[in-house]
């Protein structure tokens, strides 16, 4: 995806880049480039690629969910940064929390958030399990970002116990859902989540399939979850 692509498709979307963002996505792309080189951030290198597998593909949980309003965020094992901080690029009032277990990944995004002058990003170095438990950062977030190969039942586990009531967990999945959504239910029902939507559309260009699903909280999780660390991922709630 070309620069001028980019910015017109999000037009089109109703999301407005100006110069200042542009630039910011810009030092992004050299930023990730450039540490890439040092550790192993992503397997897509190539500018195209980048702005669309990545910053592109981040921003489609805006076309599906209003991230136009004063929120917090957390990311759950951001990785390189992905969904959170080009959709806090995007839209710059979004107060966002990422937790990656990984303290490279965490040298990295504070370089980047320092770059790029991010104001409201908070960085931790924690496994969602231990972080999960957190009193003063459970049930907290209006919404919850995940964009992981886990399945369903493994993030729900990971992610909804740091959903306050009545806010939201947005996973962002490649493949075809359905089946994951089956062995979901059972982790969802347990840990207060419903699905209220799918959302199911390709990636423009290469045409790669990809889904959002908008899941509510309506109940409190119970204390016990998440589980101890890899307790979620052996031996999941299905």
């Amino acid at each position: 995806m070309k620069k001028d692509q980019f910015v017109q498709i999000l037009s089109e979307k109703g999301i407005t880049l100006s110069p200042t963002q542009l630039d910011q996505f810009s030092t992004y792309f050299r930023l990730l480039v450039e540490w890439n080189e040092k550790m192993n951030l992503t397997a897509i290198t190539d500018e195209e690629g980048v702005y669309l597998k990545h910053f592109y593909d981040s921003i489609t949980a805006a076309f599906y969910f209003p991230f136009d309003k004063d929120l917090s965020l957390c990311d759950v094992g951001a990785g390189a940064g992905f969904p959170s901080i080009p959709l806090k690029i995007c839209f710059p009032q979004l107060k966002v929390t990422i937790v990656d277990s990984l303290n490279k990944r965490i040298g990295f995004l504070q370089h980047l958030v320092n770059e790029l002058n991010l104001q409201d990003v908070t960085l931790y170095h924690d496994r969602a399990e231990t972080f999960g438990k957190r009193l003063d950062l459970r049930e907290s977030f209006d919404v919850v970002t995940a964009r992981a190969v886990a399945r369903l039942s493994v993030l729900s586990e990971l992610c909804l116990p740091l959903v306050k009531e009545n806010g939201y967990f947005i996973p962002m999945k490649a493949a075809s859902v359905t089946e994951e959504i089956d062995k979901g239910k059972k982790a969802l029902t347990i840990l207060g989540g419903k699905i209220e939507k799918v959302h199911s559309f390709q990636l423009p260009i290469e045409e790669s399939e990809r889904n959002i699903l908008i899941i509510k909280k309506f109940k409190t999780t119970p204390k016990k979850y998440p589980r101890k660390p890899g307790t979620p991922n052996r031996t999941p709630l299905e």
